[in-house]
C-alpha cells in the first residue's frame, strides 16, 4: 500500500513539478532579456596612468533620414576584429549597435598626430561618403559608457552648447570656386577629462570631447608604417590644419585617418558627469512653459471640480426631497433615465477589451515612471527605458485580464476565455503589424535600425508565452469575483431618447473633450518628441510624473462632466461616449506630431516620412487607449455614485 500511494503521490506531484519547470523557465527568460535593469557602466571604474582606453563606436544617426546605420557600414578604419557588444532589447530596437573601434588611449598619456589608416576611395565608397554627408549623418563613439560630444560656443553668449557626437564631413565650396565638394572629417582631436583621487593617484573619466578637422595629409615617399607625415608633427606636438587643404572625397582620392588626444583634469566628479549631458538644451523655456501648462489645468479643474460638487449636492438633495411620484414625474434630468443608464452598450466585448488593455498601459506607465524617478532608468543606461516598458507590459497583462473579464461579467457575459484572448491579441496584434511593416521598409534601406529576426522571435515569446497566460490567469481571477451589483435596475424596454441639443452631439461633444486632455501635455510633448526624432536626452522624469497626473485628473474630469451634461439631457448611451470623449486627446496628439513634422523637423525622404508617421501612429493609439480607459472608469465610477446617492421608488 505505501508503495502504491508513494507512486499515486508522485503522479499527482508531476504536473506541478511541470508547472514550476514551466514558471522558472519563463522567469530565467525575462531576467536574461531584462538584465539592462543594471545599468551598465555604474560602478566606476579607477585607471591608473598608463591604462588602456579602449573607445567603442556606435550607430551613425541623422536628424534628416531617422535611419541608423552601423559604423562600419562606411569604409571606415577596421580593428583587426570587428566585436560587438552585448547589447540589451531596447537598444536593439533603437537600432544601436556597439562595437570595438581602431582608437585605443592611454590613460593621462597625450598622443598627437596617430594614424589609423590609409583608405583609397573608388567610385562606390565615395558615393555611400557623399551620401551620409548629404544627408548630415553624425558618427557616435563611446569611452567608459559617456558618448562623445562636441563642443560648440553660442554666438549670443560666452556659454558652451554640446552636441551628440560629429559629422562625418561637410559641403562646400573650394578654394574660392563656385563648385560646391564634399570634404571628410579625418583628423580628431580627442579630449578626455578625468576627475583625479589625490590619495590613490587613480582617476575615473568624466568628459569625451571630439573637435572634427578634415586635413588633405602629405607625406613624402612611397607610403609605409613608418612613414612621416608632413602635416603633422608629434615630436613638435602640432598638427598643421590647413583650412585651405581640407581632405576632399571623389573617386580615388587617398584619404589618411588620424587623431589627437589629450587630456584635461577635471573637478567634476564622478556622480556628476552626466550633468553635462543633460543640461544640453535649454531648459529655462522648457521649466516656465511646464509649471504655466500645469498652473492652468490646475486652475481649471478646481474649477470644474468645485462646479460638479455644488450641482451634484444640488441634485440629489432636490430629488431625495420629491415624496410623490407625480413630483418626481415632472421632474427633468438624469434621475429619469435611471432605468436605463447601466445598460450594457453594444459592442460591449470590445469595450471590455479596450478597457483591460487601458489598464494595462496604466499601470506600464505608472510603474514605468515610478522607476525613472527613483533614477533606475538613467540616460547612461542606453535602452533601459524601453526594455522596461515592454517588460512591464508583459506582465501588466495580468491587471488588463483582471480587468477586462470583471466588466465583462458586469455585463451578464459567460464566455471569460473569449474576453481574455481578445484583450490579450487585440492591440499588440495591430501595434505589431504596422511595427513589422516598418520594419520591412527600415530593412529594405539596410539599416542598422531594422529589428533582426531573433529580436522579433524574442518579441513574439515575450508576447505568447508570457503575456497572453498573464492575461488568461488575470481573466481566470477577474471572472471569479462576484459581478458588481448595478445601484439601480435596468427596465426591460429602452427608454426614448429625446432629441438633442446642436451642443449635445456626440461627435461635437467628443472632439471638444480631448482638447483639455491634449492641453495639459501639449508642452512636455514637444520635449518628448524633440528628445526621441532629434536625438537628445530626455531626462525630466520629476515633471513628467506631475504631468502624468495631471493628466489622469484632467481625463477624468472632463469625462465626467460631459457625461453628467449627457445625462442631463436624457441621453443614457455614456458607456462609449465617455471612452471616446477623452480618448479622442489622441486625435489632437497626431494632428501635432504631423505640425511638428512640417515646422521642425527636415525629413525629406519618404521612407522616413512613412517610419515617422507610422511611430507617430502608433504612439497615438497607445495614448487613445490610455486617455479612453481613464475616462472610462472616470464615469463608471460617477454614475455607480449618483445612482446609488439618490431614492428610486
Amino acid at each position: 500500500m505505501r508503495s502504491v500511494t508513494t507512486n499515486m503521490a508522485g503522479r499527482a506531484r508531476a504536473p506541478r513539478q511541470f508547472h514550476v519547470w514551466i514558471s522558472v523557465s519563463l522567469l530565467f527568460f525575462f531576467l536574461r532579456l531584462g538584465h539592462s535593469f543594471y545599468l551598465p557602466g555604474v560602478a566606476p571604474e579607477d585607471f591608473q596612468k598608463g591604462d588602456l582606453l579602449k573607445v567603442k563606436v556606435n550607430k551613425l544617426t541623422s536628424t534628416k533620414t531617422q535611419l541608423p546605420y552601423s559604423y562600419y557600414s562606411i569604409p571606415y578604419c577596421k580593428p583587426n576584429k570587428i566585436v560587438d557588444s552585448a547589447e540589451n532589447l531596447g537598444e536593439v530596437l533603437r537600432g544601436d549597435r556597439i562595437e570595438n573601434s581602431p582608437y585605443v588611449f592611454k590613460m593621462r598619456e597625450p598622443q598627437m598626430c596617430n594614424v589609423v589608416c590609409r583608405v583609397t576611395l573608388n567610385a562606390k565608397t565615395a558615393k555611400e561618403f557623399k551620401e551620409k554627408i548629404d544627408d548630415e549623418y553624425r558618427v557616435n563613439m563611446i569611452l567608459d559608457n559617456l558618448p562623445l560630444v562636441v563642443p560648440l560656443k553660442r554666438l549670443d553668449q560666452d556659454s558652451v552648447v554640446y552636441q551628440h557626437g560629429y559629422h562625418v564631413g561637410l559641403k562646400g565650396l573650394y578654394a574660392g570656386t563656385k563648385e560646391e565638394k564634399y570634404f571628410i572629417h579625418n583628423h580628431l582631436t580627442f579630449t578626455v577629462k578625468f576627475h583625479k583621487d589625490p590619495q590613490t593617484e587613480t582617476a575615473r573619466i568624466v568628459g569625451f570631447e571630439v573637435k572634427p578637422f578634415s586635413v588633405k595629409h602629405d607625406y613624402e615617399g612611397k607610403w609605409s608604417d613608418n612613414t612621416r607625415l608632413t602635416t603633422c608633427d608629434p615630436h613638435a606636438k602640432r598638427t598643421v590644419i590647413n583650412s585651405e587643404s581640407p581632405q576632399e572625397v571623389e573617386d580615388k582620392k587617398e584619404i589618411i585617418f588620424t587623431y589627437d588626444v589629450e587630456f584635461q583634469e577635471s573637478d567634476v566628479k564622478w556622480a556628476y558627469r552626466w550633468d553635462t549631458y543633460l543640461l544640453m538644451a535649454d531648459d529655462q523655456i522648457h521649466w516656465f512653459s511646464i509649471v504655466n501648462s500645469l498652473m492652468i489645468v490646475l486652475f481649471l479643474s478646481g474649477m470644474v471640480a468645485m462646479i460638479m460638487l455644488r450641482t451634484l449636492y444640488r441634485d440629489i438633495s432636490k430629488y431625495n426631497q420629491l415624496e410623490t411620484q407625480e413630483e418626481a414625474q415632472e421632474e427633468t434630468g438624469w434621475k429619469l433615465v435611471h432605468g436605463d443608464v447601466f445598460r450594457p452598450p453594444v459592442n460591449s466585448d470590445l469595450l471590455c477589451v479596450y478597457a483591460g488593455t487601458g489598464v494595462q498601459f496604466f499601470g506600464m506607465i505608472l510603474v514605468t515612471m515610478m522607476f525613472a524617478v527613483l533614477g533606475f532608468l538613467s540616460p547612461s543606461n542606453r535602452g533601459g527605458l524601453m526594455t522596461a516598458m515592454l517588460l512591464l507590459w508583459v506582465f501588466m497583462g495580468l491587471f488588463a485580464g483582471y480587468a477586462a473579464a470583471r466588466l465583462y461579467k458586469t455585463f451578464k457575459g459567460a464566455e471569460w476565455k473569449n474576453i481574455a484572448l481578445r484583450t490579450a491579441v487585440t492591440f499588440p496584434a495591430i501595434v505589431f503589424a504596422i511595427f513589422f511593416v516598418l520594419n520591412a521598409l527600415i530593412w529594405g534601406q539596410k539599416s542598422s535600425g531594422a529589428v533582426p529576426f531573433g529580436t522579433m522571435f524574442a518579441l513574439v515569446v515575450l508576447w505568447f508565452g508570457i503575456s497572453v497566460p498573464l492575461v488568461f490567469v488575470g481573466g481566470y481571477v477577474g471572472f471569479r469575483k462576484p459581478a458588481l451589483e448595478d445601484p439601480v435596475k435596468t427596465n426591460k424596454i429602452p427608454r426614448q431618447i429625446p432629441e438633442q441639443a446642436w451642443y449635445m452631439n456626440p461627435v461635437f461633444s467628443i472632439l471638444i473633450g480631448g482638447i483639455l486632455p491634449f492641453g495639459a501635455v501639449f508642452i512636455e510633448l514637444f520635449f518628448i518628441l524633440t528628445s526621441i526624432w532629434l536625438q537628445q536626452f530626455y531626462y525630466i522624469f520629476g515633471f513628467l510624473f506631475i504631468v502624468f497626473g495631471i493628466l489622469v485628473v484632467t481625463c477624468a474630469e472632463i469625462t465626467i462632466v460631459l457625461c453628467y451634461f449627457q445625462l442631463c439631457s436624457e441621453d443614457y448611451l455614456w458607456w462609449w461616449r465617455s471612452y471616446l470623449t477623452s480618448g479622442s486627446s489622441a486625435l489632437y496628439l497626431f494632428l501635432y506630431a504631423a505640425f511638428y513634422f512640417f515646422t521642425k523637423l527636415q525629413i525629406t525622404k519618404p521612407v522616413s516620412g512613412i517610419l515617422y508617421f507610422g511611430y507617430m501612429l502608433i504612439a497615438s493609439y497607445a495614448f487613445f487607449v490610455l486617455t479612453g480607459t481613464i475616462g472610462f472608469y472616470a464615469c463608471f465610477w460617477f454614475t455607480r455614485l449618483i445612482y446609488s446617492s439618490v431614492k428610486i421608488d
